[in-house]
C-alpha cells in the first residue's frame, strides 16, 4: 500500500485533494511557500490547491474589521443588528434571559445571522427551540471537522468499541487516497 505523499513543491494538486492533512501541516506548507495562513482548514486547503495547480500565489482576500455594533439598553423588543458578532457583551444578555448554561452553538450563531431585524426575543424562543431539537436529532458536523465525524460514525457502528480503537482506524483510513468517511473495512486495522 503507497502511504500518503509528503506535503511539498511538486506534489500533484489532484493527487493533495486525495488525501488528509493536518492544520498544522497545511499551515507550516503555507509559511514555508509564502502563503498566508489566516482562514479556515477548507480556505487553507483552496489554497494550497490553487498553488499546487497553477504555481500562483492566491492569499487570503483580508476583510476590513468592522466595529462591533452594541445596541444602546439591548432588550427583548431590541432588533437583532446585521453582521451580529456574538460577543461577551451579548453572551451575558442571553445569559440574563436563558440561564447561566446559555452557550452560544454554532445552530444559534447561524440562526441569528440570518435573522437579523428580527427582536431579541424571538431569538430567545430559536435558542430553546434549537436546545430542544438538539436532543432528538443528530447535529451536523461540519464537512472540515472529518475527525468528530469519522468517530461518530465508528461509534455508531461499532458498540463496545474503545476510543483507541477508533483512532487506530482514523489513523489508517486517513493515510489512505479518497474520503475519510467511516467504511466496516477500515476494521481490518483492528485484525
Amino acid at each position: 500500500m503507497e502511504g500518503r505523499p509528503d506535503l511539498k513543491i511538486g506534489l500533484n494538486a489532484e493527487e493533495f485533494r486525495k488525501y488528509y492533512y493536518l492544520k498544522k501541516e497545511l499551515v507550516s506548507f503555507c509559511k514555508d511557500n509564502g502563503l498566508s495562513t489566516s482562514g479556515g482548514k477548507l480556505e487553507i486547503t483552496d489554497r494550497i490547491y490553487n498553488y499546487l495547480d497553477s504555481g500562483i500565489k492566491r492569499n487570503h482576500q483580508s476583510h476590513l474589521k468592522t466595529k462591533t455594533f452594541v445596541p444602546d439598553n439591548l432588550d427583548l423588543t431590541t432588533k437583532i443588528e446585521d453582521n451580529i458578532k456574538c460577543s461577551e457583551f451579548h453572551r451575558a444578555f442571553f445569559k440574563k434571559h436563558l440561564g447561566e448554561t446559555f452557550s452560544f452553538n454554532v445552530v444559534f450563531q447561524k440562526w441569528l445571522k440570518e435573522n437579523s431585524g428580527r427582536t431579541y426575543a424571538e431569538a430567545c424562543e430559536a435558542y430553546k427551540r434549537i436546545k430542544e431539537e438538539k436532543k432528538v436529532t443528530k447535529t451536523k458536523i461540519d464537512r472540515q471537522f472529518e475527525y468528530n465525524t469519522y468517530i461518530r460514525d465508528f461509534f455508531e457502528n461499532n458498540k463496545g468499541k474503545t476510543l483507541q480503537e477508533a483512532i487506530q482506524c482514523w489513523k489508517y483510513k486517513k493515510g489512505l487516497s479518497g474520503h475519510n468517511k467511516y467504511e466496516k473495512d477500515d476494521l481490518i486495522v483492528l485484525e
